[in-house]
């Protein structure tokens, strides 16, 4: 009854608002930060999928590979993504990763959970979460990475071991944003290295990131990856 009444009391008071619309909040999903309409709007990425970045396959075929990556060669064996790279998702990453939302991790993270047990994806044999890392000049500005807090969260749930230093971004790449396709594998090469081998030899490794769009990030982390001795290296992202 004092909870309810102290609920009502600071409602009133400091008013919630949707992370969206900005809306008053009323009836919330997303850990009563986003209003159930804006929730209602994220567009999920649904089987079936592109059995190497993870996107929707709009044509089934024998092969179940998208077209983009039968022409690509990457380095990661696997990638999976449970949303589409628009409209409220993509609202919500870009106030996580730049307007300095950090809150935004833990129900984010919380997506890519339940879609791991939604879809029964085949992660059993992952050992260790690796978030992609920022170039130190970056964490300055930003103060967190993103992906570690997104990794954070998916690493406790399943009881898995987070490697935050297994990678260094040893290049301060420009950012991908507007990038032509051949300009963003360009600008990523040789842009990571390994901190400790002996954290990265056998290990099956799922890499976590924020966006998926030409795979170019990740397929070179996972290089960096294999080359120091990985096993399999898995990628899983809030959108593609």
């Amino acid at each position: 009854m004092a909870k309810q009444f102290w609920d009502t009391f600071t409602d009133i008071l400091f008013p919630k608002s949707c992370a969206v619309c900005r809306n008053h909040l009323k009836n919330a999903g997303l850990n009563s930060l986003v209003c159930q309409e804006c929730w209602g709007k994220i567009k999920n990425n649904t089987p079936p999928f592109c059995t190497r970045c993870g996107r929707h396959l709009e044509n089934i075929s024998r092969v179940k590979v998208c077209p983009r990556c039968q022409r690509t060669t990457l380095h990661f064996d696997r990638a999976f993504s449970p949303c589409r790279y628009e409209g409220v998702i993509k609202e919500l990453i870009h106030k996580f990763k730049y307007q300095n939302k950090d809150y935004l991790g833990e129900p984010l993270g919380k997506i890519l959970i339940d879609f791991v047990k939604e879809y029964e994806l085949p992660l059993q044999f992952i050992d260790t979460v690796l978030p992609i890392p920022l170039h130190e000049r970056k964490m300055r500005e930003r103060e967190y990475n993103q992906s570690d807090i997104l990794g954070e969260v998916y690493a406790r749930e399943f009881n898995l071991q987070m490697i935050k230093d297994g990678l260094c971004r040893i290049k301060d790449t420009a950012t991908q944003t507007g990038l032509k396709d051949p300009e963003r594998w360009e600008n990523m090469k040789d842009s990571f290295a390994v901190n400790t081998k002996n954290k990265i030899k056998g290990r099956n490794i799922l890499l976590i990131d924020d966006i998926l769009t030409t795979g170019a990030t990740c397929s070179e982390a996972a290089s960096t990856l294999k080359n120091a001795g990985a096993g399999v290296v898995f990628v899983l992202t809030l959108a593609n």
